[in-house]
């Protein structure tokens, strides 16, 4: 790797304050691989062998269940997965694979686990990105639980334009298929869903969503810290979708904001 590459590395909040050699030797121990589209990288029950750090590209996180499958998560550059299965040695809840032409660097698990035993400063930051990475998945599962499908999709829109700073629009990151899938809906109610928000100011156009009236949409959504965030201290760090624009987002917020369990 180059020594930008991991300078990147080294600046997420998993690994910003561990002791230097102990980074060296971690690093060094590990892969780096680029990997086309479509890639399976791992597939849900396998060993945490690797904790992956995405350099470039996009990786989709996923489950399935008796021949249904979900969207967990959209991983982008810098950021890491799936970090609990591999401190806890355990099999992977999700499987993964690329979107795109995608570079990753690969660090073995159990390198990542001795560290964790002998640098006080790497143990805190790793238990501190699981908390972040757990009240992200509870706040997510009550969105599926307390939410119609339409105020999911109203909260989720309302999120996007709230973080670029309340702009009349943005483009959606991912494809209308992932967004769908995340929030427990087929492609069709999606596109069902969209069109019922017309009346609150919503207008889409191909991945282009402009909102018009965030206050109609707002009442739809009923936004709440609670259920929707963020902490108001801490890295935002989570299991979930990138928002939009993150080309002008502070640079902590690219780094970590998909880091995920």
């Amino acid at each position: 790797m180059r020594n930008t590459e991991l300078a990147e590395i080294r600046d997420l909040p998993l690994f910003r304050t561990m002791d230097e050699d102990n980074f060296l030797s971690l690093t060094q121990a590990a892969y780096d691989q680029t990997f086309p589209a479509q890639v399976q990288l791992i597939e849900e029950g396998g060993t945490a062998d690797f904790l992956h750090v995405v350099m470039e590209g996009s990786v989709e996180l996923f489950a399935t269940w008796q021949g249904h499958e979900t969207t967990m998560a959209v991983v982008n550059p810098i950021s890491t997965f799936i970090l609990a299965a591999c401190i806890q040695d355990a099999p992977y809840l999700m499987s993964a694979r690329t979107l795109g032409r995608t570079r990753v660097v690969m660090v073995p698990s159990v390198d990542l686990r001795t560290i964790f035993l002998n640098d006080p400063n790497f143990a805190l930051a790793t238990i501190t990105e699981l908390a972040a990475c757990y009240r992200s998945v509870v706040r997510h599962t009550k969105n599926l639980k307390l939410r119609t499908a339409r105020e999911r999709l109203a909260a989720y829109i309302l999120r996007q334009v709230r973080s670029r700073g309340n702009g009349a629009g943005f483009t959606l990151p991912v494809e209308k298929r992932l967004l769908a899938s995340y929030l427990g809906v087929t492609p069709e109610s999606l596109s069902r869903l969209m069109k019922s928000l017309q009346d609150c100011g919503v207008h889409i156009e191909g991945q282009r969503i402009t909102l018009t009236d965030p206050a109609l949409l707002a009442e739809v959504a009923k936004p709440d810290a609670l259920l929707d965030g963020p902490d108001p201290a801490g890295p935002s760090i989570g299991l979930g979708l990138p928002d939009c624009d993150l080309g002008t987002a502070q640079p902590d917020a690219r780094r970590a904001v998909r880091e995920t369990p």
